[in-house]
């Protein structure tokens, strides 16, 4: 389970792409689609189901993305979002203190006024798309630098956003997709006022704990339920889920709708081994590095264990799923067939006249792979809460000063909402927990650079890391919301005249930050530009019926409801409350097997036999995490909440054989609530 989860499986670009003449066969179900390009006619010819454009426009504005990372849906007239606990959990973990702890015990609101306000989210519901490839191409000439048509690019896209969004009064985001062969215009309404309605106890939530992460069969009721508000009132939603009687049978046809956040299943294969020989072991390092700080942290007692909960949640999902990745692009045969296959594509290419032209895009990519490796580690390698809103303080007083077109992107006029909302949030920062985290921070920098590197000395200014953390922390205001309004409002002069000493060391760094930033911009324009080529090599084959990576924007995913074979046995598809209990006394004395005393309480009332958790083959990632699964008759069937183990190769690659989304059962929802958490009231609202 994970809100940011990566999920992988056995397919990539490259296996798709084994020659052009083969570009229009879909192997099995695999596919993260636009919902304005579904595969209508495989999934006619396949499964004999045509979704209408209606139907598609339906679903579409059912669905709701968190800002912040993962998905949900509205399940109700009056603004209920269904989404896991996990993808809550960080809000769960804003609203508590040291005498609530509703990530840890649950919430439920006896009435709409009890409901509690999340200091910062902002939800996202898809309205429109747009093309606007050629109006964001034709800012960018053949005979640019990398540099400069980057920055003409940002700021092409700048004034499409601007526009859509004085025109609209939508957030307008543009999206690059094909790796820079498309770009689309998505439109979305925003929620900002969203409330906490209810959400079970971790312990049924996370069943199972870090053991049985990624694995199948599962017993975890993932679940949190909120409520968008308008005008101080519950929103009035046109478009929501009805709620399934009884939910899937085995080997229905299901669909999952949500937004998977990064592929890269367009890579060449020095991109991949860029990933599992350079990045991804340097990515571990520092995960399993912050994973016992923080379990040293909340050895400090009940608080501070709570306190860093939320951090260390993420971290050791991360660690798993980054381990699967790795593990996956280690296999010798998994190279082997990509690497096959890009042989076969580029003899393509070169053997066709019209395509000759695209054949130096590999070399390009490869010759970034290489800049980016010198590169890594070489950066400032700070990025805890406080020294982050510094920074952003600091950098946002330089851009202000610039037209928008011209500011970095995420300091231009379209976005400034959802900054300022994120900047200026109410939620808690806790001072010693950003202590540790700054200091250790520090001292990870100067072991990869050298304690006398220049840039160490000055950021450490005569002090070890531990003491300069406690002056930079404790010495600063800025985990006070308004402090960082004021300095905001200030601007540029605010900045220079600020004796906040993270400010202060936002300074010293920011040249080395931006100079650094403009080396990664410009290797991504060489990239974008090269995998430009490589799609229209697609384009020109089978047009872009080959779906493009996930961008964290809305897609479809689908496939049959059935198990799998495992070490000679059979998985099957759905677990039940008996197979909960029966869990919890296999694992008798173990912590993270005790169910919540409400579950023990309600054994003799939930329904035998009620479902709980199931797996089916659509292809899905991190962020899919809260994706409503729904059947043909747009019917809320399941909550999806993770993959299993085999599935810890798909932002590379997919497979169907073992590979498997997991998803909590919507009876199992339906049932809780009116049978453990005595909520009849909420439960009768559900699809209505």
């Amino acid at each position: 389970m994970s809100a940011l989860y990566k999920r992988c499986c056995l397919l990539s670009f490259l296996l798709v792409a084994v020659s052009i003449n083969s570009l229009s066969k879909i192997n099995a179900d695999e596919g993260m689609w636009l919902f304005n390009d579904l595969p209508k006619d495989y999934l006619k010819s396949k499964h004999g189901f045509e979704p209408t454009d209606e139907w598609a426009d339906k679903l579409m504005k059912s669905c709701v993305r968190f800002n912040v990372g993962g998905s949900a849906s509205f399940i109700s007239s009056n603004g209920l979002v269904l989404t896991n606990h996990h993808v809550a959990f960080d809000t769960l973990s804003k609203l508590s203190n040291d005498e609530n702890n509703y990530a840890k015990d649950g919430f439920l609101a006896k009435s709409m006024d009890s409901e509690l306000k999340a200091p910062d989210l902002e939800l996202n519901q898809l309205q429109k798309i747009t093309d606007v490839t050629d109006k964001v191409n034709e800012s960018v000439t053949a005979d640019m630098a990398p540099a400069d048509a980057a920055k003409a690019r940002r700021a092409r896209i700048d004034e499409i956003q601007t526009a859509a969004t004085d025109e609209s009064g939508l957030r307008s985001d543009v999206v690059t997709l094909y790796g820079g062969g498309k770009y689309h215009l998505y439109q979305y309404k925003k929620y900002t006022d969203v409330r906490l309605v209810w959400a079970p106890e971790a312990g049924i939530a996370f069943f199972g704990g870090d053991a049985d992460n990624f694995e199948y069969p599962r017993f975890n009721l993932d679940a949190t339920i909120f409520r968008v508000y308008e005008d101080g009132m519950p929103a009035k939603i046109e478009h929501f889920l009805k709620w399934s009687e009884n939910g899937p049978d085995e080997n229905e046809l299901v669909f999952v709708a949500g937004n998977p956040g990064r592929t890269s299943r367009i890579f060449t294969t020095d991109a991949l081994k860029h990933q599992r020989d350079t990045r991804m072991p340097y990515i571990l390092d520092f995960i399993r590095r912050r994973e016992v700080l923080l379990q040293q942290f909340g050895l400090g007692g009940p608080e501070k264990e709570r306190i860093a909960k939320d951090q260390l949640f993420g971290i050791q999902n991360s660690r798993k799923a980054y381990m699967g990745m790795l593990g996956g692009l280690q296999d010798p045969s998994v190279m082997a067939t990509a690497e096959a296959a890009e042989q076969k594509l580029l003899e393509k290419v070169k053997s066709t006249p019209e395509l000759q032209e695209y054949a130096s895009a590999w070399d390009k990519i490869a010759d970034v792979q290489k800049r980016k490796a010198e590169m890594q580690g070489q950066g400032v390698l700070i990025s805890s809460r406080m020294f982050s809103i510094a920074q952003e303080l600091v950098q946002m007083a330089t851009e202000d000063q610039k037209p928008s077109s011209e500011r970095l992107r995420e300091f231009q006029d379209s976005g400034r909402d959802s900054l300022e909302q994120q900047l200026f949030s109410s939620a808690p920062i806790y001072p010693e927990l950003q202590q540790a985290v700054l200091a250790d921070e520090i001292a990870r920098m100067c072991e990869i650079r050298g304690a006398d590197d220049e840039l160490c000395q000055k950021i450490l200014a005569g002090k070890n890391p531990i003491d300069r953390a406690s002056e930079l922390i404790m010495g600063s205001k800025l985990g006070d919301p308004e402090v960082r309004r004021k300095v905001a409002t200030g601007g540029i002069e605010a900045i220079k005249s600020s004796d906040d000493p993270l400010i202060k060391l936002a300074l010293i760094v920011d040249d080395k930050v931006r100079a650094d930033r403009k080396v990664s911009e410009e290797l991504g324009e060489i990239e974008k530009q090269a995998y430009a080529q490589i799609s229209k090599v697609l384009f020109a084959a089978n047009g872009t019926s080959v779906y493009p990576d996930a961008t964290f924007t809305l897609r479809l995913a689908f496939g049959p409801v059935t198990g799998y074979e495992e070490k000679g046995k059979s998985i099957p598809a759905f677990t039940d409350i008996d197979g909960t209990f029966a869990h919890e006394e296999g694992h008798a004395g173990q912590k993270d097997f005790d169910l919540p005393e409400t579950w023990a309480a309600a054994r003799g009332k939930i329904p035998g036999g009620t479902k709980m958790n199931f797996v089916c083959t659509a292809d899905i990632i991190g962020g899919n995490s809260g994706s409503p699964v729904v059947n043909k008759d747009l019917e809320l069937v399941g909550l999806i909440f993770d993959g299993n183990i085999q599935s810890l190769i798909a932002d590379y690659a997919y497979t169907d054989k073992q590979g498997r989304s997991v998803s909590v059962h919507s009876n199992a929802i339906r049932e809780a609530l009116r049978y453990v958490y005595d909520a009849e009231t909420l439960a009768d609202q559900l699809g209505k």
